[in-house]
């Protein structure tokens, strides 16, 4: 393929997607990452489209949110890699939060048959996913639906959460730094996230390598609160991503990354987490290092409970069983 005719099609791409990964592009044009960078530079270059950490975007993107019909077909090997790790940090009879998302979705599917566990929502799309669970109780938030991508949002939503408290909250997002931490560019979006966070004792986000070193609008999540990162391995010439998950790593995050093979072994809790009945498959990890101990979330504490309203009365705090962090 002539470099005119790769371009046009990495254009069309980003046009009917909003942001595509590079990863993305040359698996669709056939060619390798380093051939698409170029190829991106030089359509930033005539103004057609704005670069962004691991992939690009519509110019104007710092502000620009794909709707869920575009982002359910980005990144779908990285999504299932990670929502097969951050399963396995879920234990029987816990109480958790789960965000909107695309990557949250693939999450709560494989969360189905995790049992006892009580499923705290504002996503429609996370709720459709456990529906079918017989031994998992979902409740979701009230508020306006918010139809891009099928979540509950406005006042309704965060005063439903209000004197909330579960174990852990499994969050996504459009970007994630060490300066800023994970933000979106949807105002309403992030007033939720930011109340589900409150509810919770550990904040884990899921993040593919494309969205490391993005920065959008709204701040969802300060790099302080964040207890995990799940994620997957980035290219090896992706410095920025390894730049900034070590940055990550110093302010105390714990890194989880989900690796390209699985053995096909049960998750490392134990639990078949995969939805279908199938155990989820064991992922690698890379480590990174833990300077030392994690910072509490505002209003967090040792030994705390889920919310009795939500009937569980045997969950508890999850004991970190991610190793130290070692430098790569």
């Amino acid at each position: 393929m002539f470099a005119a005719e790769r371009r046009q099609l990495i254009l069309e791409m980003v046009r009917a997607n909003g942001a595509v990964s590079l990863r993305e592009l040359a698996r669709v044009v056939q060619t390798s990452e380093v051939t698409v960078r170029r190829d991106v530079r030089a359509l930033e270059a005539e103004g057609l489209l704005d670069r962004r950490h691991g992939g690009a975007v519509l110019p104007g993107g710092f502000t620009r949110e794909s709707g869920f019909p575009q982002k359910s077909h980005l990144a779908t090997a990285e999504k299932t890699a990670i929502a097969d790790l951050a399963a396995s940090f879920v234990e029987e009879g816990e109480a958790i939060v789960v965000g909107a998302g695309t990557t949250t979705q693939e999450l709560a599917r494989r969360l189905a048959r995790v049992p006892g566990l009580t499923v705290v929502t504002n996503s429609l799309l996370v709720a459709q996913a456990l529906a079918h669970a017989n031994r998992v109780e979902v409740v979701m938030t009230g508020g306006t639906l918010r139809g891009s991508n099928y979540a509950l949002v406005g006042s309704g939503a965060e005063q439903s959460l209000q004197g909330l408290r579960v174990s852990k909250a499994f969050l996504s997002g459009s970007g994630l730094t060490a300066e800023r931490g994970l933000s979106t560019s949807n105002m309403l979006s992030a007033s939720v996230d930011r109340a589900l966070v409150q509810a919770a004792a550990e904040v884990v986000v899921l993040a593919d390598h494309s969205k490391l070193g993005t920065d959008t609008m709204f701040q969802t999540v300060p790099t302080d609160v964040i207890t995990r990162l799940v994620t997957d391995e980035s290219p090896g010439h992706d410095d920025r991503a390894a730049t900034e998950l070590q940055a990550l790593a110093d302010q105390g995050v714990q890194i989880a990354v989900a690796g390209s093979s699985g053995g096909g072994a049960a998750n490392s809790s134990g639990t078949a987490g995969a939805s279908g009945g199938e155990p989820v498959a064991r992922q690698q990890r890379r480590d990174v290092p833990l300077p030392g101990p994690r910072r509490q979330v505002p209003g967090a504490g040792a030994g705390l409970r889920p919310a009795s309203a939500l009937g569980e009365q045997n969950g508890g705090v999850e004991r970190a069983r991610v190793a130290d962090l070692r430098r790569r």
